[in-house]
């Protein structure tokens, strides 16, 4: 394990936005683009048509970047990826069965994700997720909408135990230690960018210490988006082994996600 100098971003950084800088050079240099496709068409004139087409391209272009605009924290281009894997990877039995535990939790200001602990309605998730929330609903996949009350939080750790008022929900099981060996394969399953249920596959790099934590965490190669926190980290053997708290840039591996090693939670507990 190395001690570098680490600062957590929690759920920040996790999209891509346009600012009106970048913007404007876009339109701009689709201006430049049509003009001069239409000094080509002047030079070399083809049938008339009775609306130009280069004119039909810009205000569709126009368009797109409106909605770009309106829309900045709810989509982007480097996350599209994440729905096809997400597709492929729940055709699979095993990851349905996953899904089915793991829970989308929205508060007054904001949303994340969680995960069912046992049959009786126990959900784990992030600290910072509820942090001074007040009303919290939990929404299982095919179970439906649950109120929640907080029963423990251990903010040290970045975790929070939820409880609804349900009996046999569908949930996943802990891993009483977090053991992994260096570029293993793991699954987890969230909420990001106002999806929810997405599936999706990274590796496990290793441990790496932070200057707000006394404990290292667990080091992910994995595409975190915003929503992701409180994503289980599954394992192989269908063991959660961690929880998704946060994402940062390392020297080395570059943008990488953080995890909350599970075996903390059984420490505190």
């Amino acid at each position: 394990m190395t001690d570098r100098n680490k600062k957590d971003i929690i759920d920040e950084d996790l999209y891509e936005d346009i600012d009106e800088e970048e913007m404007n050079e876009i339109v701009q240099e689709e201006r430049r683009k049509a003009w001069e496709q239409a000094q080509v068409e002047r030079e070399n004139p083809k049938p008339r048509r009775p609306f130009p087409r280069w004119i039909f391209y810009l205000i569709a272009f126009m368009m797109a970047l409106n909605v770009i605009a309106v829309l900045p924290g709810t989509f982007s281009i480097p996350a599209v990826d994440f729905l096809v894997t997400s597709a492929k990877l729940s055709a699979n039995e095993e990851i349905k069965a996953y899904k089915k535990a793991v829970v989308t939790i929205e508060t007054g200001q904001s949303s994340g994700t969680g995960f069912s602990i046992n049959e009786k309605g126990t959900i784990l998730t992030n600290y910072h997720v509820i942090e001074g929330e007040s009303r919290i609903t939990v929404a299982f996949p095919e179970k439906g909408l649950f109120q929640a009350e907080v029963e423990e939080t251990y903010p040290s750790i970045d975790l929070a135990v939820l409880k609804v008022d349900g009996k046999n929900l569908p949930h996943l099981q802990l891993a009483e230690e977090t053991s992994f060996e260096k570029g293993e394969e793991f699954f987890f399953i969230g909420s990001p960018l106002n999806f929810n249920g997405i599936a999706n596959k990274g590796e496990i790099l290793k441990y790496t210490n932070l200057n707000s934590w006394d404990q290292p965490v667990l080091m992910l190669d994995a595409p975190i988006y915003r929503g992701n926190s409180g994503s289980p980290v599954i394992n192989k053997e269908g063991q959660v082994i961690g929880v998704v708290f946060a994402t940062l840039h390392d020297d080395e591996e570059g943008r990488v996600g953080l995890a909350v090693p599970i075996d903390y939670y059984h420490k505190n507990k």
